[in-house]
């Protein structure tokens, strides 16, 4: 059972974008996260730029995208894990802890939306991001290089943590 949804045109800027509890992203980014010498830069290791396409950051996960334009975006919160869509090309899965009871799609270089955040149970969530081919949306760059997707962001209540999971690989290279 879907309890919510949300969809949305988001500037993936630099190839990305994010899901996070922004509050409390910021939280940890401010209490140190940011100055950690042992975490890779937006989670951006060279594994997440290869075969993971996200990158794992506290109460944030990086999406990369196929191109840096305006990217179709749809978040869903489910109840129990949903079936993977048979047409995504690539499907990634990892944890994330939502403190604050609020999840936000986020453009890099764009300022949160409170506005435009979906309420959750605060709590462990299993995400997974999905990369469906799609058209272009209505406000893409036509000189832009890289393919249409879809990110379809599903989540859904967890117990336990779990390594983050590639469920299926999409080809490499995948962007420009």
């Amino acid at each position: 059972m879907v309890i919510g949804m949300r969809q949305a045109t988001v500037f993936a800027d630099y190839g990305q974008f994010y899901l996070q509890d922004v509050d409390a992203h910021n939280a940890a980014m401010r209490a140190g996260a940011a100055t950690d010498p042992t975490r890779a830069a937006g989670g951006w290791t060279d594994d997440a730029v290869r075969l993971h396409r996200i990158g794992l950051e506290p109460h944030s996960i990086s999406i990369g995208a196929a191109r840096s334009d305006f990217v179709e975006t749809a978040l869903t919160i489910h109840e129990i894990a949903p079936a993977l869509m048979s047409e995504a090309e690539h499907a990634v899965e990892a944890d994330l802890d939502v403190v604050t009871g609020a999840v936000s799609v986020v453009g890099c270089t764009e300022p949160p939306d409170t506005a435009k955040a979906l309420g959750v149970q605060p709590g462990r969530y299993r995400v997974r991001v999905s990369y469906v081919p799609a058209d272009p949306p209505p406000d893409a760059d036509p000189d832009v290089e890289g393919d249409h997707f879809t990110y379809l962001i599903e989540m859904w209540p967890s117990r336990n943590a779990e390594p983050l999971t590639v469920i299926r690989q999409g080809p490499y290279p995948w962007a420009n």
